[in-house]
């Protein structure tokens, strides 16, 4: 008995020695879970925070304007007045507000009526925050009949209440479902996985192997051999894309609204994008079990949790949100539910695809840096 205690003691020894010595592994076992509880306590919120919203007041009486005064006392909503309807539309098809709230110019005589009515146009890309913001609408505009009870001094306290009605309307998913807005989110998923972390073990596979010092004693340059590793790849990722989208028409029937061929462009662009990180990660570390870790944390999960694809990036900390803007994924995301739901709109679209275009060429330019036909 003895003797086996003695020797697990030794083999425990010999197993904690390792794993200080591959830091690795402690970055994947220590980093990695303060990483995602601060980040899951910290930086990602459920809740919706100063949603911006286009209040259109076309009765510019006194009592339209202390109708809406509820919206600007609320802390989960950030009204701006806007002059005309067709300016508020402009704001929600560049994707600068989340709603509209229109008072009709005969607010204040049907209020005195009973009959008052608000329309709120909604941006329906993310169904949840919509929803959210509606009644965050609806609870502002509560208050307006019992403030101005008098008008309704005839009816009982229900009836008062009941005297202004909301009538909503969402834009961009008229479904309203969150169906149309994580399908096509999951096309940059599936595009970070395959190309970035896919990508990422096919030099560091090469390295181990040994093999990739017989290359290097070709007359092939350092920019033909990631070419060529590249072209497999670009193909399954563009085989994982058409298969979303198949999906995303036939199974689950959600619109495109834009450009077939600009949806496929942007895809392209984004695709090559994760390919260079992959090839970057692959290149500087020499290990797939490293590169995968890497990828993981660099590509992977940052274009899950930071990209706006589950979590709105308006309601999180300045910081978190800078990371995000800072993620190709996140333009990727933006362009793609653009051209799914709202159409082709080039004030968001080109922006974006112009941003991917340069991290693309950064990348590439990097991975080729950093592989060079020699042997440290």
């Amino acid at each position: 008995m003895s003797e086996m205690l003695r020797r697990v003691r030794a083999l425990v020894r010999k197993e904690m020695r390792q794993l200080l010595r591959d830091r690795s592994n402690l970055a994947l076992g220590i980093l990695l879970p303060g990483l995602l509880t601060l980040l899951f306590g910290y930086g990602l919120s459920m809740d919706v925070q100063d949603a911006p919203v286009a209040v259109v007041l076309e009765d510019m009486s006194p009592t339209a304007r202390d109708a809406v005064s509820g919206l600007m006392l609320s802390r989960y909503l950030a009204p701006q007045v806007v002059d005309s309807m067709p300016a508020a539309e402009t704001l929600m098809r560049d994707g600068r507000i989340l709603a509209i709230v229109r008072v009709p110019g005969d607010f204040s005589a049907r209020l005195a009526g009973g009959d008052a009515v608000v329309q709120l146009l909604l941006h329906g890309t993310d169904a949840a925050t919509a929803r959210a913001v509606q009644s965050y609408v609806a609870g502002a505009f509560a208050q307006v009949p019992a403030r101005h009870a008098d008008a309704a001094a005839q009816h009982d306290v229900r009836g008062a209440l009941g005297a202004l009605r909301l009538e909503p309307r969402l834009w961009f998913n008229s479904a309203n479902t969150s169906t149309w807005y994580l399908v096509p989110g999951l096309i940059v998923i599936i595009i970070t996985l395959v190309g970035a972390f896919l990508t990422s073990l096919v030099v560091a596979r090469e390295w181990e192997r040994g093999t990739l010092e017989a290359l290097f004693v070709t007359p092939a340059r350092p920019a033909e051999i990631l070419f060529a590793k590249l072209v497999p790849y670009f193909a399954i990722g563009m085989l994982g894309f058409l298969m979303c989208l198949a999906a995303a028409r036939w199974l689950f029937q959600v619109p495109l609204q834009g450009s077939l061929a600009l949806l496929v462009a942007v895809s392209v662009l984004y695709l090559l994008v994760a390919l260079g990180i992959g090839l970057l990660i692959s290149s500087l570390t020499r290990n797939q079990f490293l590169a995968s870790q890497v990828a993981l944390l660099t590509s992977f999960l940052p274009a899950l949790m930071l990209s706006g694809f589950l979590f709105d990036l308006r309601n999180v900390p300045a910081v978190v949100r800078l990371i995000g803007e800072l993620l190709p994924a996140t333009h990727f995301l933006t362009a793609v539910k653009t051209l799914f739901l709202a159409g082709n709109v080039p004030s968001l679209v080109l922006p974006q695809a112009a941003l991917l275009v340069g991290y693309a060429l950064v990348f590439f330019v990097a991975a080729l840096a950093v592989t060079r036909k020699r042997l440290d």
